[in-house]
């Protein structure tokens, strides 16, 4: 018996990285997913290939009217929405915050804020009359500190998600909705890839590339993969968490306490230490 039998999910970007991870887990689990993206190639062929009852619809979440339709889709299918999964994003308008534009500005929080408080608002009505549901956003430990140089309005749009989903979580909890969301960490996905502005074709080939480049950004020394964000989605779709309810879990690989720890301080301490000739045994 799977954690989440019977239930209809409806996730967003589920096509390729985090999202697809998150389709196939909880389809595992016996959930009945609908695949929400762009890709339609990609989304045709991974529900096609996770089968019990997996459908495809095309939705540009920077529309209003795609993400209320993808609701609506799932609803018609499967008769109810159990979750659903915010996921779709991009690293948005980057450069210096003199170079940042104003059309740049509201496309990218039109993807990565905008389209998540539309999801909760379309969801939410549903969720409500069945007296069950969980919203699970995908937010990022971006959104909590500053401490590496990801863009200015990625960084303040995730910040908002986090924020968005306690105030949510305070009015719909009382309805037996549950709103969460997830701070991925430095996982390997095509996000990189788009971030370099490289073609879609390489969406494959970027994960693989950028795994040992991200392996020592944190305390665990391994790049995130996109199956860690999808346990952890998995986790608060499932009655496990049934009293989880306005929390921002982070899967980070414990890059937001530190990026390394050894004995005797950090190798930044070690070679100032030897540099002026301190002991560090």
């Amino acid at each position: 018996m799977g954690k989440l039998d019977g239930q209809a999910a409806l996730i967003t970007g589920g096509a390729s990285g985090i999202g697809q991870s998150i389709a196939e887990r909880f389809a595992a689990e016996g959930a009945r997913v609908v695949i929400a993206d762009i890709q339609d190639d990609r989304g045709h062929r991974l529900a096609e290939r996770l089968g019990n009852g997996a459908g495809y619809v095309r939705t540009d979440v920077s529309k209003a009217e795609d993400i209320e339709a993808a609701v609506r889709h799932t609803v018609d299918a499967h008769g109810r929405l159990d979750c659903l999964v915010n996921n779709a994003g991009f690293p948005g308008v980057l450069g210096n915050i003199e170079e940042i534009s104003v059309d740049g500005y509201d496309t990218t929080m039109s993807v990565l804020l905008r389209a998540v408080l539309l999801g909760m608002k379309y969801a939410a009505p549903v969720m409500k009359r069945q007296g069950k549901g969980s919203i699970i956003s995908t937010a990022s430990v971006a959104g909590i500190t500053t401490a590496w140089s990801t863009p200015h309005v990625y960084n303040a749009a995730k910040a908002a998600v986090i924020h968005l989903t306690r105030s949510v979580a305070l009015e719909l909890g009382e309805h037996g909705v549950r709103v969460n969301c997830i701070c991925p960490g430095f996982i390997a996905t095509p996000i990189f890839g788009r971030a370099m502005e490289l073609p879609s074709q390489m969406d494959d080939q970027v994960p693989d590339a950028m795994a040992p480049l991200l392996a020592d950004r944190q305390p665990i020394k391994r790049a995130g993969q996109p199956d860690d964000i999808a346990n952890a989605a998995l986790w608060l779709a499932s009655d496990e968490a049934s009293f989880v309810n306005g929390h921002a879990m982070v899967v980070d690989g414990g890059i937001t306490v530190g990026t390394s720890w050894q004995p005797g301080g950090s190798v930044a301490w070690e070679r100032i230490s030897e540099t002026l000739g301190l002991d560090t045994e």
